[in-house]
């Protein structure tokens, strides 16, 4: 009898906070913006650009908030320091010239008096074999991958970055290291699904060398996303800038493929 009575008192407490509507007014604080540096100098010939951005709230519209008026510099191994000219706003680029893979550059920036520097060591680059396609078998159902394809030097610690542009996207990126694959064949496949994929479509894979700083910070942007598993708590991914400037400044090598469809596996 008291059990019954337990679960009638409980299926009439249930029935009445469902009857019970409530408008929650919701007070949300916009967070002060923060400065946003993206920067990267590659192994080709090429002008070098850094642009420069401000966060902006929940409230705002999604868009790319350009810091205009920096001042930025780059020092290159010889000592020889470069002078960015801002181009449009929140993007600078250099006169064009090549890094040299095995050495280190500094990249100063000002905004508004403030001082931010980063350094990045670009690495020996790792040569791009090939692009493949591979077909997995999910619960019953074939999905079609493409493949990253290359030799890892041995007893080299090597990180990696890869983005995969399809029709005209960019779709995936991914960092990874050599720690399970030290001097190994590799065959990194990057898990983003190409089902509709037909003879003649295409991919392009932008494979890159980079330290382990700028490692860290793509790992974590991928950690915050999703990538290799549930995503974690949002945090800010660990920046190389001093001073509380988010981004990354990025020294790198990097090859470009693409991998046309003949017919699929």
């Amino acid at each position: 009898m008291m059990n019954f009575r337990i679960y009638t008192l409980l299926i009439f407490m249930v029935l009445l906070a469902s009857g019970c509507e409530k408008v929650i007014d919701l007070k949300l604080d916009n967070a002060d913006s923060a400065l946003v540096i993206e920067g990267g100098v590659t192994d080709q010939n090429e002008a070098q650009i850094v642009k420069i951005s401000r966060t902006y709230s929940f409230t705002e519209p999604n868009k790319f908030n350009g810091v205009t008026g920096a001042k930025i510099t780059l020092t290159r191994p010889n000592g020889v320091v470069m002078n960015y000219t801002e181009v449009s706003p929140g993007k600078y680029q250099t006169s064009r010239f090549r890094g040299i893979p095995g050495t280190k550059y500094i990249l100063d920036v000002n905004v508004d008096g403030k001082s931010y520097s980063a350094t990045s060591i670009m690495p020996l680059k790792v040569a791009l074999d090939s692009i493949s396609f591979k077909q997995f078998d999910f619960f019953g159902k074939s999905n079609t991958y493409a493949a990253v394809n290359y030799i890892d030097p041995p007893g080299i610690q090597n990180q990696y970055r890869m983005t995969l542009t399809y029709k005209g996207k960019v779709e995936a990126d991914m960092a990874e290291e050599d720690r399970f694959n030290d001097g190994n064949n590799v065959a990194n496949v990057i898990f983003y699904k190409l089902n509709d994929l037909i003879t003649g479509d295409s991919v392009l894979v932008d494979f890159q060398c980079i330290d382990r700083n700028v490692f860290k910070y793509f790992y974590s942007l991928g950690q915050n996303s999703g990538e290799g598993g549930p995503p974690v708590a949002p945090a800010n991914p660990p920046s190389n800038f001093s001073n509380g400037a988010l981004g990354i400044f990025s020294a790198y090598t990097t090859e470009k493929k693409t991998a046309v469809i003949r017919k699929l596996p």
